[in-house]
C-alpha cells in the first residue's frame, strides 16, 4: 500500500476495499463467467454496493440506493461511477450466482488466514449459516381455495405462503 491509502481519514470503506485485491475479484469473475449478462452492474460494482449495504445497516435495497444516491459524489473513492439503480441491484441479486462470492470469501480466508486468530476460526463454518429466503409460493387454488384475498379490480385472487 502506498502511503496516500493509510491516512487514517480515508473513508472505512474505502479500507475495507483495500484490502481485496482486485486480482482475486477478477479471478472469480473469470472462473464464473459472472458478467456476462450484468454489462450494467460489473461484479466489482456489486460486491461494492453489496458491502455498502452491510457496513452501513441496510435492511432493503431501497435503502442501499438511497443511501448511496445521498453519496453519489463521494462514490469515486469506492471506484464508482454512480450509484446503481435498484432494478438492476435486484435482478443481479437474482440472477449472479452466489458461488463468485462464496471463491471471493475463501479467496480472501487463504490470503488473510494467517492474520486471523486461531480462536476466531475455530468456529467457522458455514454449516451454522442460517439464510432466510421471503419467495412467495404461490398457492395451488383448487387446494386452498378460502386462502388469500380477492383483488378489488376482479383479477385472480392473491395467495402464498
Amino acid at each position: 500500500m502506498d502511503k496516500d491509502r493509510k491516512f487514517p481519514g480515508h473513508p472505512v470503506l474505502s479500507q475495507i476495499l483495500d484490502v481485496i485485491p482486485n486480482s482475486l475479484i477478477q479471478s472469480a469473475n473469470r472462473k464464473h463467467n459472472s458478467n456476462r449478462y450484468y454489462k450494467r452492474l460489473p461484479l466489482r460494482v456489486h460486491l461494492v454496493t453489496l458491502l455498502y449495504g452491510v457496513f452501513s445497516y441496510c435492511n432493503c435495497l431501497r435503502e442501499i440506493c438511497e443511501g448511496m444516491l445521498g453519496c453519489e459524489g463521494k462514490l469515486s473513492h469506492l471506484g464508482l461511477d454512480k450509484a446503481p439503480a435498484r432494478s438492476t441491484i435486484s435482478d443481479a441479486n437474482t440472477n449472479r450466482s452466489y458461488q463468485v462470492f462464496e471463491t471471493i470469501y475463501y479467496g480472501l480466508l487463504k490470503k488473510y488466514h494467517s492474520f486471523i486468530s486461531d480462536s476466531r476460526l475455530k468456529g467457522l463454518s458455514i454449516r451454522n449459516l442460517k439464510i432466510i429466503d421471503s419467495t412467495t409460493i404461490s398457492l395451488f387454488s383448487e387446494i386452498l381455495q378460502g386462502v388469500g384475498r380477492n383483488r378489488l379490480d376482479g383479477s385472480r385472487k392473491k395467495g402464498g405462503i
